[in-house]
C-alpha cells in the first residue's frame, strides 16, 4: 500500500504534471478575463452571462475553440490533480491545526479547478450552454431547499462563500497572496504583481461576498428565484445605485485578477 502511495505522490510531483498545473493558473486567469469583460459589457448595457459558463462559451466562440476548450480542460484538470495531491500528501510536518487548514484549502482548490475542468469538456464536448444561468441557479436552489435538510446546507453554503470572498479580500489587502510566489527581481515588476493581486483579489472577494449573501438571504427568506449565482449577483450589482460604475469596477478588478493569475502560472511556488 505503501509503494502504490509512494508511486501516485512520485507521478503527481513530476516536471510534466508540474507545467500542466501551472498551465491551469493561466487557464483560469483567462477565464476571469473573459468574465471581467462580460461584466464591463453588462456595465454599459451590453449582453452575456457574466460567470464561468458564460466565459467558456465567450471561448468557444474564438478561432481555434475546440483546441482552446481541450488545451484549458487538460491544464485544470492537471491542477486539479495536483492540488488534490497536496491535500493528500503535502504539508504533513506541520502542527495539526495548520495542517488541517493548508489541507483543507488545498482540496477546496482540487473540488474549484475540477468544476472548472468539467464545465470546459462539457462545452468542449458539445453539451454545454452559456444560456440563462441564472434560471439554471434559481431552479437548483428551489430543488435543494426541497431535499430533507436543504435550507440549512443552502444556508451554510452561501455562508460559506460569503466567508470565502471575505477571507479573498483580507488576503489582497494584507497581501498575503505574496508568498505564494517567487516574486520578480525587478521592483518594477513586484510592483505590477502586488497592484495586480492586491486589486483582483479585493475584487473577486467583493463579487464571492454577494454571491453568497444572495444564496443565503434567499434560501432564509424562501425566494429561491433570487438564487441567481454569479451571473445574477453581478446583475444586482448593477441595479444599484450608482451600479453600472461599480459593476465596470468589479468587472476591471476581475481583469486584474485574471492578469495575476497568468503572472501566477509562471511565479507560483508549486512545491510545498
Amino acid at each position: 500500500m505503501k509503494q502504490a502511495a509512494d508511486a501516485a505522490e512520485d507521478i503527481t510531483n513530476s516536471r510534466t504534471l508540474e507545467l500542466l498545473a501551472r498551465a491551469g493558473f493561466a487557464a483560469s486567469g483567462i477565464l476571469h478575463l473573459l468574465v471581467g469583460t462580460i461584466a464591463i459589457r453588462l456595465a454599459m448595457g451590453g449582453t452575456g452571462s457574466a460567470d464561468f459558463s458564460g466565459a467558456v462559451a465567450e471561448l468557444a466562440k474564438q478561432p481555434a475553440g475546440p483546441f482552446l476548450l481541450w488545451a484549458s480542460f487538460a491544464a485544470c484538470a492537471a491542477l486539479a490533480i495536483w492540488q488534490t495531491s497536496d491535500a493528500i500528501f503535502d504539508y504533513n510536518r506541520l502542527p495539526a491545526k495548520k495542517k488541517a487548514g493548508k489541507k483543507a484549502k488545498a482540496a477546496a482548490q482540487a473540488l474549484v479547478f475540477a468544476g472548472l475542468a468539467l464545465t470546459l469538456a462539457s462545452f468542449a464536448m458539445g453539451t454545454g450552454s452559456g444560456g440563462d444561468n441564472r434560471q439554471s441557479a434559481s431552479d437548483l436552489t428551489l430543488t435543494v431547499m426541497k431535499a430533507p435538510g436543504g435550507v440549512a446546507l443552502l444556508v451554510l453554503v452561501g455562508v460559506g462563500i460569503a466567508v470565502t470572498g471575505v477571507i479573498y479580500g483580507i488576503r489582497g489587502i494584507r497581501k498575503s497572496f505574496e508568498k505564494n510566489l517567487t516574486m520578480p527581481a525587478s521592483p518594477n515588476a513586484r510592483t505590477a504583481v502586488t497592484v495586480l493581486g492586491v486589486t483582483g483579489y479585493v475584487a473577486k472577494g467583493a463579487v464571492l461576498l454577494l454571491t453568497g449573501l444572495l444564496i443565503a438571504i434567499a434560501t432564509i427568506t424562501a425566494h429561491p428565484e433570487e438564487s441567481t449565482g454569479l451571473d445574477g449577483g453581478l446583475r444586482a450589482l448593477r441595479d444599484q445605485t450608482f451600479g453600472p460604475y461599480l459593476l465596470a469596477a468589479v468587472g476591471a478588478g476581475l481583469i486584474c485578477y485574471g492578469l495575476f493569475m497568468v503572472v501566477r502560472a509562471r511565479l507560483a511556488k508549486m512545491t510545498q
